[in-house]
């Protein structure tokens, strides 16, 4: 069946010497992935391999199948054209993070328009802001909403966060974070991206949230697989 969406490109592999297998996260349709065959071969070709960037924002028109194969695209355009995301070495690397682990999170072949929009409009505020060293981070708790496993925010003055069971405790037990980590991670509850500049994070404390988050995914996601690029993100925000 044809079918019009938009779509957000989290994964592209190449296929083959010519083609490549790309998976979007799409607005009415969830998780789909399209084979993109001959498309590294002809420059004249209508559909350009530089559309499928990690994070890329597209309106595509694509042949949905709905039997669990790849899916054929018919026509691409980008919806909006980044000014600083694929140009910014900062931006450009919490860009490949944060597809890997959408890569790894998000299962669902279920339009799901809530998470959609959250992506949309939170990669629109990392293209066009500057002070964005604590984004991902961010970012990461506040996708646990749409993922199912946002913090219980009861008994927040707890002495103890329990990772397995996302409450606050006031007892210690198996993946609990405690004492100052726990300090730095409370300052990303219930914020928003506009007031991210107002936290105040060293490197080190940087590093200890997201090692607390990416645990916190591994925990709750079946299959999760810690980043390749988590390093190279480390080191750049160092």
């Amino acid at each position: 069946m044809i079918q019009s969406t938009k779509a957000i490109v989290i994964n592209t592999i190449k296929y083959g010497d010519t083609s490549l297998i790309t998976t979007c996260y799409t607005e009415d349709y969830g998780l789909k992935s399209y084979m993109l065959k001959g498309v590294l071969k002809s420059k004249k070709a209508k559909i350009k391999p530089a559309y499928f960037q990690p994070l890329t924002q597209l309106n595509l028109t694509a042949n949905h199948n709905n039997r669990g194969v790849l899916n054929s695209l018919r026509d691409v355009e980008v919806s909006h054209f980044y000014e600083s995301i694929h140009t910014s070495i900062k931006k450009q690397t919490i860009s490949l993070f944060l597809a890997e682990i959408l890569f790894s999170s998000i299962k669902e072949e279920d339009k799901n328009s809530t998470l959609y929009t959250y992506l949309e409009t939170s990669f629109l505020w990392l293209d066009t802001h500057a002070n964005i060293s604590n984004f991902h981070l961010l970012f990461l708790l506040n996708l646990t909403k749409f993922l199912g496993f946002y913090p219980e925010l009861e008994n927040a003055n707890s002495s103890y966060f329990n990772l397995l069971e996302g409450n606050f405790t006031s007892y210690s037990k198996q993946h609990t974070v405690t004492g100052s980590k726990l300090l730095q991670f409370k300052k990303l509850l219930g914020i928003n991206f506009d007031v991210l500049h107002q936290v105040d994070f060293s490197a080190s404390n940087r590093q200890e949230v997201l090692s607390i988050l990416i645990q916190y995914f591994e925990l709750h996601i079946s299959g999760f697989k810690k980043p390749k690029s988590i390093n190279v993100l480390k080191s750049v925000f160092s």
